[in-house]
Formats: C-alpha cells, structure tokens, sequence
C-alpha cells in the first residue's frame, strides 16, 4: 500500500462514490490567479496523493494569451517540472457539473521539496507565519467586482453588456437583471460552500458584487481564488462572459477588491480594538494602517497587477488616487468602518477585481506588519471628500512605476521573498513590454484618418 492510499483516503473516495462523483479535479492559482487544473478519475486519487501531478513550472511564467514569459527557472532552466499534491481538507462537490469535486492542490518544486517560489498560496502562508511568530492572526474579509456580459458577435470585442439599464447601484431583482443571475449565482455559490452572504447590482447594470464571510487570512483567500473561478466558469455555462477587468468599458466606473482586515490576539480578541484609544482603534490597529499607507506604492504593484488596473483610479472615481486614511470614509484609500469592539478592522480600498488574491492578501499583510513591528503612527484622518493631491501623496498612476515602487520597497520585498519578486517583476514587466508594443484602436481612431 502506498503512503497515501491509506484507509482514511479509501473512506473519502467511498464517500465521493456514493455521492455519485468520480472525477476530482485537482486545482491551484497560478501568479495571476488564474485556475489552472487537471481532472483525475476518482481511481486514480490514490496514485495522486502519492506521487502528485505534475505540470510544467512555466505555467507560472505563462500569459493570458498563452506566451511563455522568459522567468528565471522556466525557459532558461529547460521547462522544469512543479509537483501538485490534492489537499483533501479543501475537498467539495461542484454543484453545477454533476459526478465532479474539486480541490486545491499543494505546490513543491521536485528539485528541493520546497513549495515552488511563485506558488501565491504558499506565499501568503510564509507571511502568515511570519504574522504568527508575533502571537497575531489576521482576519480577512474579500469584497469583490464584476461584470457580466453576453456574446455579441457582431462588435469588435465580441462582447456587449448583459444590461444597460441605468441607476440601479445597490438593487436586486429583475430591473437590471431579467435573467435572474444573481440568485441563481447565489444559491449554486452557497451549495459549493465558499461562504457567500449576499450580493447586489453596482454601479453598472452589469456589474455585480458578490460578498464573502470574513475569516482566517489563508480560507479566505481560497475561498476568493474559487469564488473568481466559480463566477467565470458559472457564466461560461451560459455562454456568457464574467470579468473581474478592472475597468472593461470606458464609460462605466471600475471593479474593486475591496479588504477588510483585523487580526486577533492570543487571547482569541480583536487586537484592532481599544476602547480608551483614539477613536477607539488599539495602537496594533493605527500601526497597520500606518503600515499600509507607507508600503502603499509597491502595495498597488500587487493590488492593480494589471495595464488596465490604472485606467480605474483616479479623482472622483470612488477608487483610490492618493495615500490616505479616514474614518467611515470611502473617498479614503483606507477606510476604518464605523464598528468598534470585536467589529473593529480596516477596509483596503486600492485593490481591483483583477488582483490575485493571495497576493493581495500576502501583500497587505506584509506591510501592515512592518508597520506593526515598527510601532509607526499614521498621519491624521482624512476629513471630507478626499482627492485632494495637496492634502496627500498620490499612487502610482502606471503598471511601471507601481513595479518599480515594488521592486525600490526592499522591507516588503523581504517579506515576500526575493525569488517571488523577481519573478513576479520579471511576469509583469514584459506585460508592460507586450501593451507598449501593441497598435489599440483609440490610436488608429485619433491619428489615422489625419496623420
């Protein structure tokens, strides 16, 4: 018998059985959060277990068009393998593709036996362990963006939105939904058990937010990483288009990622809170945010990953432009919600629908820790509506210089690993690269006909 077709995976693959599933797909992010994933007839978990699945390291380095990006230790080392192991605790039926269950997959580079450098989960578990050195444990709470589209196949995209309709931000029901969407998205989200609470129309008719129960940094990732994937794969079901673009059409507002953050303490208490404090926020609570504002720059390298991602920011936009923080302010690209005591956290504001949210989290986590352990103090709280450039410091307004802020952030970079940065930078930067060289269609609009 091998060390992993033991009888505690027997009994889960007679369960699966009787379920009536036998397929198990095995699933992991790569560096921009996408599911990659290969399906293993339930016989064959066993083998899996033991000897895990491999896929080529590259995959990491691989662009949404399908390049093969020059990373160090994928094309320069001969296309070196990865090794992906089912991690059973993650284990749960798909409930819109019948005999199929999913799980995420643990990552080691065969060489060392060590989780792979761009793995982005094992990344955001380093940081955590980092957290946990200090006696902290950070809660997490995702908010996240999207928009639906249906096939148009007579347009240049290919794509047109699924609803027009204007003035139905924070609604539900069919005025901007006629499809029933939402609550069909709801219901097979709560049956997958990724803890979706609610969701509502946005700004856009066709854009939705979906929210996700807070808690434990690393389930909370996961549960964003197949709350993406299941969104997409749901609306492909559909022959339609699900995006978490950050901002797909030029006369709508953008999709945010929006954080919630606060960490619990030994004793299992809000280490956020402090009633006799300044509006009530405990120094650990004031040190984060100052933390957070101070890594800020290079913080969007990971929160706005993307060229389009600075198409969103900007003033009036209700997406951050400048480094600041406010109480129960949503101009503010920090803002402390107005509940205090075991309710008492900080909402990140910077990141877009598009960022991978192990990285965002990881990237989070790393800088309010700086400023935890540096016991640093964050400027006074924005008064009023922000989008002032004379009040605070602005951030980043390109994809280049977020990764240059990155790559300059050498505390934060330290925190999430050199081989991690580098590869990340070596990804991104060919990205910019790629876009810089590429003819779009507002240029051949505005020169071509005059020029």
């Amino acid at each position: 018998m091998s060390a992993s077709d033991t009888p505690a995976v027997r009994r889960r693959m007679e369960q699966l059985a009787a379920e009536g599933i036998d397929v198990v797909r095995v699933t992991y992010p790569d560096l921009i959060g996408t599911e990659r994933a290969r399906d293993v007839l339930l016989d064959h978990l066993p083998s899996a277990m033991t000897h895990g699945l491999a896929f080529c390291r590259a995959v990491y380095h691989t662009s949404p068009q399908g390049d093969t990006v020059s990373v160090a230790g994928g094309l320069d080392a001969g296309l070196p393998d990865i090794c992906v192991t089912p991690d059973l605790d993650t284990l749960a039926a798909l409930p819109w593709e019948p005999g199929v269950a999913t799980v995420l997959g643990n990552v080691t580079d065969p060489a060392t036996g060590l989780p792979a450098p761009e793995s982005p989960r094992d990344l955001l578990r380093a940081v955590l362990d980092t957290w946990a050195e200090h006696g902290l444990r950070p809660v997490v709470g995702p908010e996240l963006e999207y928009f639906l589209c249906d096939a148009a196949p007579e347009s240049e995209q290919g794509w047109r939105r699924y609803s027009e309709a204007d003035g139905v931000v924070y609604t539900a029901g069919l005025r901007a939904d006629p499809d029933n969407h939402l609550l069909r998205t709801l219901r097979l989200l709560r049956d997958f058990d990724i803890g979706v609470s609610s969701g509502n129309h946005e700004y856009d008719g066709a854009q939705f937010e979906i929210n996700l129960t807070h808690g434990d940094a690393a389930e909370a990732a996961d549960r964003a990483f197949r709350f993406k994937s299941a969104i997409k794969e749901l609306a492909r079901k559909e022959g339609r288009l699900a995006t978490f673009m950050a901002k797909p059409f030029n006369d709508a507002g953008g999709s945010g990622f929006h954080l919630h953050l606060s960490c619990l303490d030994a004793a299992g208490g809000n280490a956020f809170a402090d009633p006799a404090a300044p509006h009530a926020l405990s120094a650990t609570a004031r040190h984060a945010v100052a933390g957070v504002l101070a890594h800020a720059p290079a913080l969007s390298a990971l929160a706005n990953p993307t060229v389009n991602s600075y198409k969103r920011l900007g003033p009036d936009t209700l997406a951050p432009w400048l480094i600041d923080w406010g109480l129960d302010n949503r101009s503010a690209m920090v803002r402390i919600p107005p509940e205090r005591g075991a309710g008492s956290r900080l909402e990140l504001r910077l990141g877009d629908a598009s960022a991978n949210p192990y990285l965002l989290i990881a990237g989070t986590l790393a800088a309010a820790l700086i400023g935890i352990l540096a016991g640093d103090e964050p400027p006074a709280p924005l008064e009023g509506y922000g989008y002032d450039s004379a009040r605070s410091a602005t951030l980043p307004t390109s994809l280049p210089a977020a990764l240059d802020a990155l790559e300059a952030d050498t505390a934060l970079t330290e925190l999430l690993g050199k081989d991690f940065t580098a590869s990340y930078l070596a990804y991104k930067r060919d990205e910019v690269t790629r876009f810089h060289r590429h003819v779009t269609d507002w240029e051949f609009t505005e020169y071509a006909y005059h020029l």
